[in-house]
């Protein structure tokens, strides 16, 4: 499971970046394009957390919507999976969103 070493990535960023500071809260949007799992990610949280300054802490998290542009007609169109099809009927699409993963906000003390 490669969400355990995602969120432990998460969780080290988040340490890094509130210099000690004790966290209450992360939000994520995590593409629906990306390869992970959110339940999977809120799962490995707790025990990705255990020992840190966001020992406690809640997570929230978002979707975010695949979305992909068609290289024939430059029509972009809503993708919920990694087999794009364009209205117009082509199949060369480029992803354009859908594929990252964010901390959108840390709440600290």
């Amino acid at each position: 499971m490669h969400e355990l070493s995602i969120t432990q990535d998460v969780v080290r960023t988040v340490v890094e970046h509130t210099e000690g500071r004790t966290v209450t809260g992360v939000r994520l949007r995590i593409g629906v394009l990306a390869g992970i799992v959110p339940d999977a990610v809120r799962f490995c949280f707790d025990l990705a957390t255990q020992g840190t300054t966001l020992e406690g802490a809640w997570l929230e998290v978002t979707d975010e919507p695949g979305r992909g542009r068609c290289r024939t007609c430059g029509n972009e169109f809503d993708m919920p999976d990694l087999l794009p099809r364009c209205p117009c009927g082509s199949t060369d699409a480029e992803v354009v969103a859908g594929r990252s993963l964010v901390v959108t906000s840390v709440e600290v003390v």
